[in-house]
């Protein structure tokens, strides 16, 4: 390791990256566990049409607070 390089690692989930990622630029969030949102169980894409993605990965989702935004899910296509 270089020695500019911290000697931990602290392992976020992808909710918690993006609440500190809006902390950054004054978006007061919080994280939740994956799967405890009611947002979370449902269809993400219309299987109708042929350019929807078949597999889809929930990453989570976060709280938004002070906002008019409630909620925003995190997932990943492919």
């Amino acid at each position: 390791m270089q020695d500019t390089e911290p000697d931990t690692f602290v392992l976020q989930t992808w909710p918690e990256k993006f609440s500190d990622m809006l902390k950054e630029i004054g978006i007061e969030s919080e994280a939740k566990e994956i799967g405890t949102d009611d947002l979370e169980k449902g269809d993400y894409y219309s299987r109708i049409f042929a350019h929807t993605a078949r597999m889809i990965t929930n990453r989570g989702c976060l709280d938004v607070k002070n906002s008019n935004i409630d909620a925003i899910q995190i997932i990943q296509k492919g």
